[in-house]
């Protein structure tokens, strides 16, 4: 096909592959899409047709893409990201006046402790646009990104799609909170012996802490698991219970009364807190401006020196 071939091509056929890949599901396609789910069948039949191949194959509830479809997806989505960068420099953007909708994923720790600020400058500088905030975590943030669902998430990463983007915001050390009234800091025996509570997203009772207690030889004993920070202050309040989190998690916690903080009784190394985005919107105007107060709010430059 040249390119005076591509006339004939409808751009959107291109998009509802591309999220039949990702969703697997004419279903979940259609939500995706706002489309209803004949639109999206009609689509993928004439995608069939433009490619010469069944593109996929029903394998139980799934949609298994062909070896050919995994060829055109690998060539496909760069060539998009690179559409909507060259249509997104061509844009303006005026914060005062824009309604724009941003879709971001946060981890509890940073919702939790540090995007009250952010969302106070945002309604200060962009009183129209719309935030939208979807739970992330290093294993949840590379199929939001991927998917469309979020362009830009903080939290601590790992893997990532090819095409994504990151920056280092922070590196952050650990904190032991503690709401007893005993002076003093707690001594390995004394923080081993005492019940401790964690922030566990999927209800583990086990994390980093753990890790490092075994290479001293020492364990803990767990005896509440929470799957958010909201409200570990005052679970903690009035017991001998203590629990380990972010040092600038620790902060917000300490700040409303109560609680205390000091250093954990061991040596810990930091974590690092990233920005991940979206390669197609990395020259977005809008994208830019909510990256730049995101870097803002939740970065520390001294924590990276």
């Amino acid at each position: 096909m040249n390119r005076n071939d591509l006339r004939r091509l409808d751009l959107n056929l291109l998009i509802v592959f591309e999220t039949l890949m990702h969703e697997r599901s004419v279903t979940r396609a259609a939500e995706k899409l706002f489309l209803g789910q004949p639109a999206i069948s009609a689509a993928l039949s004439r995608l069939r047709s433009l490619f010469d191949d069944p593109l996929f194959v029903r394998t139980g509830r799934s949609m298994e893409p062909t070896a050919r479809a995994q060829e055109i997806f690998a060539l496909l989505s760069p060539a998009l990201d690179s559409i909507s960068t060259a249509v997104s420099r061509a844009s303006e953007f005026d914060p005062a006046t824009s309604t724009a909708v941003f879709r971001v994923g946060l981890s509890d720790d940073v919702e939790f402790a540090l995007l009250p600020a952010l969302l106070r400058r945002l309604r200060s500088e962009a009183p129209n646009v719309v935030l939208v905030v979807r739970r992330a975590n290093y294993l949840l943030m590379p199929n939001l990104l991927a998917s469309g669902e979020i362009s830009v998430g903080v939290s601590y990463t790992e893997e990532l799609p090819a095409n994504a983007k990151r920056k280092t915001l922070r590196r952050s050390k650990p904190k032991l909170l503690r709401a007893d009234a005993v002076p003093g800091t707690l001594s390995l025996d004394e923080y081993c012996a005492r019940p401790h509570a964690m922030v566990s997203f999927a209800g583990d009772l086990n994390g980093f802490v753990d890790e490092q207690l075994a290479r001293l030889d020492r364990s803990r004993k767990v005896v509440l698991a929470v799957p958010q920070f909201n409200g570990l202050g005052t679970l903690l309040a009035g017991t001998d219970l203590i629990a380990v989190v972010p040092d600038y998690t620790a902060a917000t916690l300490t700040a409303a009364g109560g609680l205390r903080a000091e250093d954990p009784p061991f040596e810990s190394s930091s974590f690092e807190m990233s920005m991940a985005w979206r390669g197609a919107q990395d020259n977005d105007p809008a994208e830019r401006w909510l990256r730049s107060r995101i870097q803002m709010f939740f970065g520390d430059p001294d924590s990276l020196e």
